[in-house]
């Protein structure tokens, strides 16, 4: 099958010509017990695959890439009876074992035993199917949707209805679990509160949505391409404002009287870091969404968050638990309640990969799709 791999991390930009994704031939073995074939009809590209590029954090290499996405169920191994072939299904990285202690909380998104194995490049059950000439590849978050084929373990598989678009589905996968969880999950938002979003990409905007259906009162929208403002009010923002006003911080308390109860930090970028806590009220919190390099380190001032009682809480995929949430995203979107589809801003094939990240790398795009069959 057709699919792009990821040799070498930290090439540098325009990445049209650095070509960090190489389109090939690479070979796939079938699904084993307990195993699910798939055949990727969309993928989305995400920030985060954008900081895979970069090597802000380390992969295993090579790898296929692509961590969401959605497909048609074409084969399953012995033992799986929840799924089909023919089924649709949207694509996501999370998936937990169970029964570790994180599991039996309803936190699969920190199962200690499926994340130690997608962190090695394995699926979630331990074992590796790609190769090439023999060599072995990577799977990328128990995923590697940039690719024709994926095999994969049912629980990283949502079923949905066939009416959905599978080019639209691609993106429940990440950036609508993420975005949406952050707000639905994480930070529990109530009606009448007053919410911060900081980045309007595809994750931001998906969490400007679910605070609307929450019923947040101010849903103020925080960028430095104001070229995204508009779409960013008509998805549910009260308010925009460019990232590099000088006055931000006034604008929203004066607006906010004291400031919003949740700031949802989507970049991990640390000016925004800074600007969130300063624009969130005493009492409130700071919802760290957005990862940043491994490694970095973030500074705050340690009586402020003690005095005024705030609370910095990061969530990863949303906090989401894919089997529950997944499907009442899926029905807001048909409900009109999500409009999910108009965040593509287009779709791609292979070829126009490289050439796409750096669309995203310059902030001109919120989310493009890779269709694998043309």
């Amino acid at each position: 099958m057709t699919a792009a791999v990821m040799y070498e991390q930290g090439l540098p930009a325009p990445y049209v010509e650095s070509q960090p994704f190489r389109i090939e031939e690479v070979e796939l073995d079938g699904p084993g017990e307990g195993e699910v074939l798939v055949e990727v009809r969309a993928a989305g590209l995400c920030h985060s695959d954008l900081s895979q590029v970069a090597g802000q954090r380390k992969r295993k290499l090579p790898v296929v890439g692509g961590h969401e996405g959605a497909g048609i169920v074409r084969e399953v191994g012995r033992g799986v009876t929840r799924l089909k072939p023919g089924d649709h299904v949207v694509m996501t990285a999370v998936s937990g074992c169970g029964h570790c202690h994180p599991c039996v909380e309803s936190r699969p998104v920190l199962c200690d035993t499926f994340t130690a194995a997608r962190s090695q490049g394995l699926l979630s059950n331990g074992l590796r199917k790609l190769s090439r000439k023999g060599n072995p590849i990577h799977h990328y978050s128990g995923i590697s949707s940039f690719a024709q084929y994926a095999v994969t373990v049912p629980g990283t598989l949502i079923k949905m209805d066939p009416s959905i678009p599978l080019d639209v589905a691609a993106m429940f996968g990440c950036a609508v679990v993420t975005g949406a969880g952050s707000v639905f999950n994480a930070a529990k938002v109530r009606p009448g509160q007053n919410v911060a979003v900081f980045g309007l990409g595809g994750v931001g905007l998906n969490s400007v949505m679910a605070a609307r259906i929450s019923g947040a009162a101010e849903i103020i929208g925080i960028d430095i391409n104001e070229s995204k403002f508009e779409l960013a009010r008509e998805l549910g923002c009260t308010r925009t404002i460019s990232a590099l006003d000088p006055n931000l911080v006034e604008i929203v308390k004066d607006l906010t009287k004291g400031g919003v109860d949740f700031s949802f930090e989507i970049s991990g970028s640390k000016a925004a870091m800074t600007s969130a806590n300063a624009i969130t009220r005493k009492g409130g919190e700071v919802v760290c969404v957005g990862l940043g390099a491994t490694g970095d380190l973030y500074q705050y001032a340690h009586a402020a968050l003690v005095a005024e009682e705030k609370v910095f809480r990061g969530t990863f995929m949303g906090s989401c638990v894919p089997e529950r949430d997944l499907p009442r995203y899926l029905k807001y979107f048909q409900e009109g309640k999500m409009p999910v589809d108009r965040l593509k801003s287009g779709t791609m094939g292979f070829d126009q990969l490289n050439h796409n990240l750096d669309q995203l790398d310059r902030g001109e795009v919120v989310r493009q799709i890779l269709l694998p069959h043309g």
